[in-house]
């Protein structure tokens, strides 16, 4: 059981209040309507415990995950996050997850960066994470796990329990997923933002003429970030050209010269 329950009430229109009165012992915030990075920011400034975990409206954990979480850290108490697999239930039914969502642990920056495998409702954290990498972007209406999970996979290893142990429903209208065209692009605006960040460090590596380490470990994500940006610059701008969006093609463009 957890020691701490966290209700963010995002601005909701439903009965989400009357969690106060069917279970007394859930800490109940209310905010107005301010996206899902606020709402998860929100409950990690009011937590009182070491480890964070997430819960989203439309998913729900299986009943032994937080078990399997306390075992893998005891057995690692050097990880600061791990994570489990998941089943995905669309329409009542469990359908088949694609390949290019299959889940690793350890090092796994690589497996991040072209699209986020990593569901925010799997994952535990130990809250000195984000006071070393931050919080969640609230600038980005989407894609805000992946700009976080990408943070995380910089500088740490990040544990996976290979058991499905969340369900992720879909198919309802109001998915974040469904409301935007071209999600790469907030893709993008993580990697980019990240970019900045490995290389400002990488220049303090050098000022400081330490023995390189951090360096050449940004150097090394730095070229993995450049080549990612290259292939969604070019996707972003195919899409540019089918919906004739002439200002984005132009920006599109500006940007691929960068990495030719």
């Amino acid at each position: 059981m957890p020691k701490e329950v966290i209700v963010v009430d995002d601005g909701s229109t439903d009965n989400t209040s009357q969690i106060q009165q069917d279970f007394p012992h859930a800490k109940y915030i209310y905010q107005k309507n301010s996206g899902v990075s606020s709402a998860r920011n929100k409950g990690i400034e009011h937590a009182t415990h070491e480890w964070i975990a997430f819960l989203d409206s439309d998913d729900t954990w299986h009943v032994d995950k937080l078990f399997w979480h306390v075992d893998f850290h005891k057995q690692n108490p050097h990880a600061k996050m791990s994570y489990t697999d998941e089943l995905w239930v669309r329409d009542d039914k469990e359908v088949k997850i694609p390949k290019k969502y299959k889940k690793y642990g350890g090092n796994i920056f690589k497996e991040c960066l072209s699209h986020c495998i990593i569901a925010p409702s799997s994952a535990i954290l130990h809250k000195s994470l984000f006071d070393e990498i931050g919080f969640f972007d609230e600038s980005l209406e989407v894609c805000e796990d992946y700009d976080m999970w990408l943070r995380v996979a910089c500088g740490y290893e990040i544990g996976l329990i290979d058991k499905k142990l969340i369900t992720k429903y879909a198919g309802h209208d109001d998915q974040l997923s469904f409301k935007h065209w071209g999600m790469d692009r907030f893709r993008v605006k993580a990697l980019e933002k990240l970019l900045i960040t490995l290389e400002v460090n990488q220049g303090k590596a050098k000022a400081s003429l330490s023995s390189g380490t951090v360096g050449i470990q940004a150097l090394a994500w730095a070229g993995l970030i450049k080549q990612e940006l290259f292939k969604k610059y070019n996707l972003l701008l195919k899409g540019a050209v089918k919906y004739d969006r002439m200002s984005d093609i132009e920006i599109y463009k500006q940007k691929i010269k960068r990495y030719e």
